[in-house]
């Protein structure tokens, strides 16, 4: 008569199956994303504060939000306009539950409390949102989540009782963990660069489990999904919530980067400006927003003095902002990642050994 495994040798088996597993994993990475992780890493070492504050720390806010735009369309085939709304709800909700400037309103509660109460808030908005949302096509959903984004920017705006009005709240700082001010710069590099780490990590994970590839099924053909037996309202309202999560968790370190938030910070400017992020890195990948929001910063941040050089007037870095949008969209609607794919198809039809496998 066999004799069954003894349980060390089950456990045995289980962790080498789950080490093989790891090593494929870590092997299917490609060289390039360990070469910028370790150049991420060591930014400090290169960089001053106000590379790693003001350019590096805001691209990965802005990145994180336009992330959860990225994950509806990209994913989800869903265009929605409502993002930095959510994101700035998420900010004023940390603003209200913890400590600001405006001591007559905030109510003082611990960060460990706030943040996530902050973050179901704003998912609970966002899921009310794709509740309605998700029942339209096409233009009519993009008009939808502009309405909402609207209606909160003006609400925000007239509200003085919870949020304010017009002067919003001040002196929102991020908690004093560790004996570390996170509002330094390397402290608050780090901060963001783990938080765009884990929202990346977090979209690649869904997207290849069983309901991000409903959902991707979904946005090809829904009502074959349907036939099949899938919820494809349920679907879409929870990609709402799953993407409401990252645009909260970038919208609070958003606040906690300017130490402030008004109404100003969901306007419709920066509703704009988070869907022209995502396009122009490219809305198909998840890193595209990433590096839209690179762009975007490096533009917002250096344009103004460029044009004051010119002799014209600093305000109008929108436009130049506008033009490279134009450009990118008109040459690539895949944004920049299509122009690389694009150059490295044109290399290897020139030489034929380019990105050619080993031999094993």
């Amino acid at each position: 008569m066999a004799v069954s495994d003894s349980p060390l040798q089950s456990e045995a088996e289980t962790r080498r199956t789950l080490a093989t597993r790891l090593n494929g994993w870590v092997q299917s990475i490609p060289i390039a994303y360990w070469v910028v992780g370790a150049i991420m890493l060591l930014m400090p070492l290169i960089a001053n504060d106000f590379f790693l504050y003001q350019i590096f720390g805001w691209a990965f806010i802005l990145g994180m939000i336009a992330l959860s735009l990225m994950f509806l369309a990209g994913y989800g085939g869903m265009v929605s306009l409502a993002q930095m709304s959510i994101a700035a709800l998420g900010g004023y909700m940390v603003a209200i539950l913890g400590d600001s400037g405006a001591t007559s309103i905030s109510l003082g509660w611990p960060w460990w409390l706030n943040v996530p109460v902050a973050i179901l808030v704003a998912a609970i908005f966002a899921t009310l949102i794709g509740a309605l949302a998700v029942r339209t096509e096409g233009i009519y959903t993009i008009m939808i989540t502009l309405a909402f984004a609207a209606a909160f920017f003006y609400f925000t705006r007239q509200n003085y009782t919870i949020f304010n009005g017009y002067s919003g709240f001040g002196d929102v700082v991020p908690p004093r963990l560790f004996g570390v001010n996170w509002r330094d710069a390397i402290p608050f590099y780090y901060l963001t660069l783990g938080c765009a780490t884990i929202c990346y990590l977090a979209v690649i994970y869904v997207s290849r489990a069983p309901f991000g590839l409903a959902l991707q099924g979904i946005r090809d053909n829904p009502r074959r999904m349907a036939a099949l037996g899938f919820n494809v309202v349920a679907h879409r309202i929870t990609a709402y919530t799953f993407a409401a999560v990252i645009a909260a968790i970038g919208g609070i370190l958003l606040v906690w980067q300017n130490a402030q938030i008004a109404p100003g910070t969901a306007g419709l400017p920066a509703v704009i400006d988070i869907l022209v992020i995502a396009i122009v890195g490219g809305i198909a990948r998840p890193i595209g927003p990433f590096i839209g929001a690179f762009i975007y910063v490096l533009l917002r941040t250096f344009s103004p003095d460029v044009l004051q050089a010119l002799s014209m007037a600093g305000d109008r870095y929108k436009l130049l902002i506008g033009l490279g949008f134009l450009v990118v969209v008109y040459w690539s609607p895949d944004g920049v990642l299509g122009l690389w794919d694009r150059w490295r198809a044109r290399r290897r039809r020139r030489d034929p050994l380019v990105d050619k496998p080993e031999a094993s």
